[in-house]
C-alpha cells in the first residue's frame, strides 16, 4: 500500500491525530526537519517510520521522504492537522487506476478562518502564474497529493524550499503527466501556526519561493 510522507517542524501537539488517521495499510513516513518538540520521538512511538533531514527547508524534507519511501505510489500531505489522511485513498485511486498521473487535494475550508485571507489570495496568484506560463487551470496548489514514486523521482525536483510542490505540477505538466484535482476538506491546523500559510509574512516567502522556481521552468 502506498508510502505517506509528512514533513514535520515541530508538530507534536497534531502528529497524534494526524497518524491516527493514516488509513489501514498506507504507511507513515514522518520526516524530521530539525523539530525540538520531540516530534520525531512521539512519531516513532506511534509507529511511523521517522527519517531525520538536518537541511531546513520543506522541499528537502519531502524530496528525503521520497527517497526514503519504497512503495510503487506515495502521497504527500501535511502534519500540522489541516487535511485529514483519511481522504487519501480518494487521491490514490485515479493514480492506480492509470487514470491520472499526479492527484492534487484542491482545498475545501471547512469554516470560513481555516484558510486565511492571505494565503488564499497568494494560492490564487500563483494558481493564475501556472496557467499563464504553462496553460495548466488549476484550482488550487494544495499540499495533498499522490503519484509514483519512481516517476517522481525521475523529475528531478530542485527546490528544496517551499517551491517544492509548485515545481512537482509544473515538471510533471511538461512531462506530459496527466494532472487532476480532487476536493479535500481543510480545516484549522492542530496547535501552532503554519510556517507557510500561518502569517502574511510566510505567504509572501512561499509565493517569492513558487515565482522564482515557475521562471525556472518556464
Amino acid at each position: 500500500m502506498p508510502d505517506v510522507i509528512l514533513p514535520v517542524l515541530d508538530e507534536a501537539a497534531a502528529l497524534p491525530w494526524v497518524l491516527g488517521r493514516i488509513p489501514p495499510g498506507y504507511q507513515p513516513i514522518v520526516v524530521d526537519n530539525g523539530s525540538v518538540d520531540g516530534s520525531a520521538d512521539l512519531a516513532a512511538a506511534r509507529g511511523a517510520r521517522v527519517v531525520l533531514e538536518p537541511r531546513r527547508g520543506f522541499g528537502a524534507a519531502c524530496l528525503a521522504g521520497l527517497l526514503a519511501a519504497s512503495d510503487d505510489i506515495v502521497c504527500f500531505v501535511d502534519a500540522d492537522g489541516s487535511l485529514d489522511p483519511a481522504d487519501l485513498p480518494t487521491l490514490v485511486a485515479p493514480v492506480a487506476a492509470a487514470r491520472a498521473d499526479l492527484v492534487l487535494g484542491t482545498r475545501r475550508p471547512v469554516a470560513r478562518d481555516a484558510w486565511p485571507a492571505h494565503a488564499r489570495f497568494a494560492n490564487r496568484v500563483l494558481v493564475r502564474r501556472v496557467a499563464r506560463r504553462t496553460g495548466l487551470r488549476l484550482r488550487d496548489l494544495g499540499p495533498m497529493r499522490a503519484a509514483r514514486r519512481d516517476a517522481l523521482v525521475d523529475l528531478g525536483l530542485r527546490d528544496r524550499r517551499f517551491g517544492w510542490p509548485l515545481e512537482m505540477v509544473v515538471a510533471a505538466h511538461a512531462a506530459g503527466w496527466i494532472v487532476d484535482e480532487i476536493e479535500v476538506a481543510y480545516h484549522h491546523r492542530r496547535g501552532g501556526q503554519s510556517k507557510v500559510t500561518g502569517t502574511a509574512l510566510g505567504s509572501v516567502r512561499a509565493v517569492r519561493d513558487m515565482t522564482q522556481v515557475l521562471r525556472s521552468c518556464t
